[in-house]
């Protein structure tokens, strides 16, 4: 059986597909294809440059997101917006970030030579045609990849022997028919475009909209395509259950690669534990997400000592607003030299009393393990509030440690604190605003 991964694009936030490859690799799921489109080339490109899951995730934690964007010369601003040929080019993903990535166009070229290699397609649109080209990995080099990410308006295309390259998002996001193609049986599709009903206003949000509708439109057809010419496949999908933020919350640091890498572990998990053989139905609802609940994301971090080693716990926490019926998400992973980054999954949030605990399974020495994080939230007055909270014990398997909050971590939850769920000014103010009335104590209580 033949096994293609294809991999959707998504702009930074495909560091998510990180967490994905982590809780793949975990199964032992091995690909004899790798396809890359627009920021899945990203992925696609560190994994056939012969980087791990587990390094990939490392590597993402190291990337400088400000790196993605590159100047153009002074020049090109000063004729003025109308005229202005990008916002910027593809220089600092070339220089900056494909390096910190550990992206090697010549490794990707050497190791696709190799006998029982695996295959590799990267897709670039060329302009003057308007034709995606899934360009082989024997074939490839670093600007053909950087175009194949250069998003009209953001990034310069690249010019090249009287040829345009560009991102291919307009055309596909996805290329499904490349892997048929090539032979495929399975196809697992990691996928991180929003599908949701929600449609907003504004520029951004709109742009959004059409690359979302781009890309469902060139899936369909593949779906279509196929099942005409009486072409049989499985079909996997991860996908996040809610859209992920958007590059800018990335780029302004109201989210981090750990936190999207946790969430795409998190998402490969849920899916992995409830497929089947025969996969999922071949339209619309294999990557369809819902609009989460008005409310606010914030990190929680608190540190401790394990078998005279620190030990790290970072819960990513979504919250609702109260009165809805949605429950609290948590995502995150668990920091030690015995056994390094230990993501989370099936994270919850539980209170029994005074008590809040952050719950979840990990996966440990090849086998799984419950692990906790509680706190005994007092509703003390005066000046020692913050004190009554800063202590947890954390437990796993036998393991047992007592975990603080620094004033440090306690500045980083209130400086994360992130509305969801909420667009526009009025209704994301709003969100924050009940955050800070009610605080950590008073909303995890109702729940």
């Amino acid at each position: 059986m033949k096994r293609s991964l294809v991999l959707a694009g998504g702009g930074m936030r495909v560091a998510w597909q990180a967490g994905v490859m982590k809780a793949l690799e975990e199964e032992g799921l091995e690909f004899h294809h790798v396809d890359g489109t627009s920021g899945g080339i990203l992925t696609a490109g560190m994994l056939l440059s012969g980087i791990s899951a587990k390094e990939m995730c490392t590597r993402w934690s190291g990337v400088d997101v400000k790196d993605f964007g590159s100047a153009l010369p002074f020049r090109h601003y000063v004729k003025g917006p109308w005229s202005l040929p990008a916002i910027g080019d593809a220089d600092g993903i070339l220089d900056e970030v494909f390096p910190a990535l550990g992206i090697s166009d010549s490794a990707i070229r050497s190791r696709a030579a190799q006998p029982g290699a695996v295959e590799g397609s990267f897709n670039v649109v060329e302009f003057t045609e308007k034709r995606c080209h899934a360009i082989d990995a024997t074939g490839i080099d670093a600007e053909l990849m950087a175009a194949g990410m250069s998003l009209p308006i953001f990034l310069t295309p690249l010019r090249r022997d009287g040829q345009i390259w560009t991102d291919a998002v307009w055309v596909r996001d996805a290329n499904v028919a490349e892997a048929l193609r090539r032979g495929a049986d399975e196809v697992w599709l990691i996928w991180c475009i929003g599908n949701a009903p929600y449609w907003g206003d504004g520029p951004l949000e709109q742009y959004v909209h059409m690359i979302e509708m781009s890309a469902m439109g060139a899936l369909l057809a593949d779906f279509e395509a196929a099942a005409a010419g009486g072409r049989d496949f499985v079909l996997h999908v991860v996908r996040p259950e809610h859209p992920l933020p958007l590059d800018p919350e990335f780029y302004l640091g109201r989210i981090d690669a750990d936190t999207l890498i946790a969430m795409g572990y998190r998402d490969a998990r849920a899916y992995l534990d409830a497929m089947t053989p025969a996969g999922l139905v071949k339209d619309a609802g294999c990557t369809a997400m819902t609009e989460p609940a008005p409310g606010v994301r914030f990190n929680d971090t608190l540190r401790g000592e394990l078998d005279g080693s620190p030990i790290t716990f970072k819960g990513t926490v979504v919250l609702p607003s109260v009165g809805t019926d949605e429950p609290p998400h948590l995502t995150g992973f668990l920091d030690h030299p015995q056994f390094g980054r230990i993501f989370l999954a099936d994270g919850r949030v539980e209170t029994v009393g005074d008590q809040v605990s952050y719950r979840a399974r990990i996966r440990l020495d090849g086998g799984w393990q419950d692990m906790a994080v509680t706190r005994t939230l007092r509703n003390d007055p005066g000046p020692d509030a913050w004190a009554d909270t800063r202590l947890a014990q954390l437990s796993f398997g036998e393991s047992r440690a007592e975990l603080t909050m620094s004033l440090a971590d306690t500045a980083g939850l209130l400086a994360s604190v992130e509305p969801v769920g909420a667009h526009g000014f009025v209704d994301r103010a709003a969100a924050a605003a009940g955050f800070a009335a009610n605080g950590l104590r008073e909303l995890l209580r109702r729940y």
